[in-house]
């Protein structure tokens, strides 16, 4: 979220001369709804003066059923940050429409190698809004620079008489919005496993920005910033089961087959817990998997996965892998990636409070398995990318 909307700020505000057009909307790809499922955004958005109903969202599109004819694809141009390939039904239409990429996942090769005066930046780093921020920061000092010797904050109406000050005010609360993402993204650039070169040089571009701002400048705290944010990121006991599942879910189409991923931030027996009291149920096991069959029901997936982290009694970092496969193709598919995939990410069967653990094949029209996933430095990034090769 915060990638298209920093992209889309400063290009919006400084686009090249041959740009298809000068004004880029970032659209945030989930529905309104999806929004208050995202604490952690509910708690930044004051920090980048920003209220939730200022964002575009899918809810903004034309119905699916029209959208190619009030919104023809030769009307658009799309610039994709955080993923390279457009997925679903607006991929259907506007694959072709494709004209850049900002992403730090595996290329898969859907974007033009040309893309002109738009980026294709593809590349490893903790969070993308790294790499966003890097490719962005000579266009945005330049924007700086000529804001505040265009008076621009006079002709926007800002109570403020200082336009240095107001610029960098704009500055810093844009700032904040992309050093949120790298922070929690990155684990306030601890985790070794994710932090690159890219997201320490953006977190020290992004915290100049915000302490050369004068009203931010002698209060901001970057570990506190940060705690603030990945506080309420974890803050998920209010939600209901079913959208702790989709706050942060992403789904692919491999052929003719769907897999989608849950990232949940809480472990299975939190969820157990949780689908339990929903459906005032007496077995924990029985409620979270009549939950989980639901959802992918809903969605009408071939293979799904839930992917947790958490902190275990003794204070590690830990992972779970939850993975159920619904039809003979995906059981294969499951099959060969835990076959494949079992020693790269270190998985573990999993045993949860009964000692029991979670197998199921039934007559071999449903598998399920769940694992520890002991080599935590693999995220989503990385586990969507295997299951997409078994099912290849």
């Amino acid at each position: 979220m915060t990638c298209s909307l920093v992209y889309a700020y400063i290009r919006s505000m400084a686009p090249t001369r041959n740009a298809f057009t000068q004004l880029y909307v970032p659209l945030t790809n989930i529905p309104f709804s999806g929004i208050q499922l995202r604490p952690e955004f509910l708690a930044l958005f004051p920090h980048a003066n920003i209220e939730p109903s200022h964002l575009i969202t899918l809810d903004d599109l034309p119905d699916l059923s029209v959208i190619e004819s009030k919104l023809r694809p030769e009307n658009t141009k799309w610039v994709l940050v955080d993923h390279n390939t457009l997925q679903g039904q607006l991929g259907k239409i506007y694959a072709d429409r494709v004209g850049g990429v900002i992403d730090h996942h595996e290329d898969e090769g859907k974007v033009p190698q040309n893309t002109n005066e738009e980026p294709r930046k593809i590349d490893i780093s903790g969070s993308c809004t790294s790499l966003v921020t890097e490719y962005c920061r000579q266009a945005w000092d330049l924007l700086s620079g000529s804001a505040v010797s265009s008076g621009t904050a006079h002709v926007q109406g800002d109570s403020l008489s200082d336009d240095d000050a107001v610029v960098k005010t704009w500055d810093a609360e844009v700032a904040q919005m992309g050093l949120a993402s790298i922070l929690i993204d990155t684990t306030n650039l601890q985790s070794k496993d994710k932090t690159t070169e890219h997201d320490t040089s953006a977190v020290k571009y992004l915290e100049a920005k915000i302490m050369s701002c004068p009203r931010l400048s002698t209060t901001f705290d970057r570990s506190a910033f940060y705690k603030e944010i990945d506080s309420a990121k974890k803050d998920i006991g209010g939600l209901k089961l079913q959208d702790i599942l989709r706050k942060d879910y992403k789904q692919w189409d491999e052929g003719q087959q769907k897999l989608g991923i849950s990232s949940v931030v809480k472990p299975i027996n939190f969820m157990q817990k949780k689908a339990r009291d929903e459906a005032s149920a007496d077995s924990l096991d029985e409620a979270y998997l009549e939950a989980l069959n639901k959802f992918a029901k809903d969605r009408d997936l071939d293979l799904y996965a839930v992917m947790t982290t958490s902190t275990s009694p003794s204070g590690e970092f830990q992972r779970e892998l939850l993975v159920w496969a619904f039809n003979e193709g995906a059981i294969s598919a499951a099959k060969k990636f835990a076959d494949d995939a079992r020693d790269e990410l270190g998985l573990e069967d999993w045993h949860g409070s009964g000692g029991k653990t979670k197998e199921h094949e039934g007559d071999s029209i449903e598998w399920r398995r769940v694992w520890w996933q002991r080599n935590v430095q693999h995220s989503r990034k990385r586990v969507a990318p295997l299951l997409r090769e078994a099912m290849g």
